[in-house]
């Protein structure tokens, strides 16, 4: 006779994994890696999110060209081949109304909220449910995220490792978090479309993506040099210390429209009467 236990599934590490889910997740997670040195690790991303159904994938100043050759993406050259490179983290979270950059506390004080990854999951689900972007950001192999990388994120994630070896290899980082994510998305009923249904709707309009802050923190730095607001000695603190706070504040899409439409006002009130002096 067989055993209760024999006559059990064979247990999977991605049992709560759905392949629906999985799809509809690529085309509005991005993964991030930020000046990766090592075109092996870039390799062993990739194939992470050929597992778990992330496609967009987002390279920010490799220093090794040949990287879309690395022969670690085992099941991914497609992907790797597909990957966007650009020059700068802000280029590559444009369009992306929550970031959240990786990384460890050890070192490290952190000015944006700190989430554990296992929390992550339903503040992603939330913003792709009311039609956001997310991008998931990981630094390089050597220091990890700046603290000028982390000012263009809403959010730091902290993988819960053993005090002892708090670090990660970049290829494993990257496997970690999208496992998490998509074991914790896979179970929500609009998953395929991430559309919350009429009771679930939220009354706010999209977040405003990261271009847009940047667009207004111009703007708003702008309008501060016209008024003498600071030394121009302090203007690269300024200019950081406004990426955190639009960052902290969030406004949505309408919302960042008239803070932007309001600092344009005043800036040209501004220079003109110094014009007029």
């Amino acid at each position: 006779m067989e055993s209760p236990r024999s006559a059990l599934p064979p247990p999977h590490y991605n049992r709560l994994l759905q392949p629906e889910a999985q799809f509809a997740q690529c085309d509005h997670v991005d993964v991030v890696l930020v000046s990766p040195r090592n075109p092996l690790n870039i390799g062993a991303a990739a194939r992470a999110m050929a597992n778990f159904g992330f496609r967009r994938l987002t390279v920010v100043a490799p220093y090794a060209p040949p990287w879309r050759e690395a022969r670690s993406a085992v099941g991914a050259p497609e992907l790797l081949a597909s990957a966007k490179q650009t020059e700068t983290l802000a280029e590559a979270v444009a369009g992306c109304t929550l970031v959240a950059g990786t990384g460890t506390l050890t070192y490290r004080k952190p000015e944006q909220p700190v989430v554990s990854l296992p929390n992550l999951g339903p503040l992603v689900a939330r913003e792709l449910a009311r039609g956001g972007r997310v991008a998931l950001v990981f630094g390089s192999e050597k220091h990890g995220l700046t603290r000028d990388d982390l000012s263009f994120c809403h959010l730091l994630v902290e993988i819960p490792t053993d005090p002892q070896q708090p670090s990660m290899n970049l290829g494993q980082a990257v496997a970690v978090c999208l496992y998490e994510l998509a074991s914790q998305l896979s179970p929500l009923k609009n998953a395929v479309g991430f559309k919350a249904t009429e009771e679930e709707q939220t009354p706010d309009d999209p977040a405003a993506p990261s271009e847009n802050l940047d667009r207004l923190a111009i703007v708003i730095e702008e309008t501060m040099i016209a008024a003498g607001y600071s030394p121009s000695s302090m203007q690269a603190a300024n200019r950081y210390d406004l990426r955190l706070l639009l960052r902290r504040l969030a406004p949505n899409e309408r919302d960042a429209r008239r803070i932007m439409g309001l600092f344009r006002r005043i800036l040209w009130r501004l220079r003109r009467a110094s014009r007029e002096r």
